[in-house]
């Protein structure tokens, strides 16, 4: 906990950045960022220090609430947990931060273009020309929101952190359920259908890996907080429960559908046929289902 609130803060207070991003590279089309575990999650296509990146903050926030309840448990002072977490659950702050009004939703901060491709380029060697994939920016970057949805759009509703009443939650709930966003009949995909990134290679040799497909960890952690907010009082709670039902249904059967056709869980699920693919079998974080199955959140 400490390591990651000293070493992957932001410039700005409240804010977080993952490290390890490659400003230099040429040839992704957008700078991984494995730190995350979404690795070509689109980011600010310009990596600086002065990103904002929301998963991590809403992680941060998160974390804080259980160092909390652990300090309660073990009899120690929570008070330093505690403060950390009510100031990165203020949603006040989270909206002056991360909210895009050009999107009108939650978004990463940064220096950004979405006006690259990759392009075979000639480079020419000692014994005859080297044709290989890189980036090409057609427009300059700025500092913008990354107007991208995706899961990372959805985090302060995954963890929680979106206040029961705020106007905003039914946006983000509405959002959820759009087909040209992340909804499907199986389970709600890694990118949005309408982002210039969807299903894009990040290299010549990297598939798309969180640009489409269905993770099953992410929609668990969707349809927890889902069940969180149907079982919370709000002017939201009966959106929150028709949303938790359909989308705990979609995942649930198609998952066992794959299962019956193919004898595996997948590592992840196509998101126009329902297929799975990846590893497999992949009985770790897809294994969730189970905790779907049972409503075990």
């Amino acid at each position: 906990y400490n390591w990651f609130n000293t070493t992957q803060k932001g410039d700005l207070s409240g804010t977080y950045r993952w490290r390890g991003r490659d400003p230099t590279a040429i040839r992704e089309l957008n700078p991984k960022t494995l730190t995350s575990g979404l690795d070509d999650y689109p980011r600010s296509s310009h990596p600086t220090t002065d990103e904002r990146h929301l998963d991590l903050r809403c992680w941060m926030a998160l974390a804080s609430g259980l160092m909390a309840d652990i300090a309660n448990l073990i009899e120690k002072d929570p008070k330093r947990f505690e403060d950390t977490y009510d100031y990165l659950s203020d949603n006040n702050v989270l909206d002056s931060l991360h909210w895009s009004y050009s999107a009108n939703g939650y978004m990463d901060y940064g220096l950004h273009t979405d006006n690259a491709e990759l392009r075979k380029i000639a480079t020419p060697n000692r014994q005859n020309q080297n044709v290989e994939m890189k980036r090409v920016v057609m427009a300059d970057p700025k500092h913008r929101f990354v107007d991208t949805f995706g899961y990372v759009s959805f985090f302060p509703l995954f963890l929680q952190i979106i206040d029961p009443y705020s106007p905003k939650l039914a946006k983000v709930l509405e959002d959820l359920r759009r087909p040209d966003l992340l909804w499907t009949q199986y389970g709600l995909r890694s990118l949005a259908k309408n982002s210039v990134f969807y299903m894009k290679r990040n290299t010549e040799h990297d598939a798309p890996y969180w640009r489409g497909p269905i993770w099953i960890n992410m929609n668990y952690l969707a349809v927890r907080a889902l069940h969180y907010y149907s079982k919370t009082d709000g002017p939201h709670q009966e959106l929150a429960k028709e949303v938790y039902k359909e989308l705990r249904d979609n995942v649930v059967h198609n998952v066992m559908k794959e299962y019956k056709r193919t004898g595996y869980i997948w590592e992840q699920y196509n998101d126009k046929t329902g297929k799975g693919q990846g590893c497999r079998p992949f009985t770790g974080w897809s294994a969730l289902v189970v905790l779907m199955m049972g409503e075990t959140f």
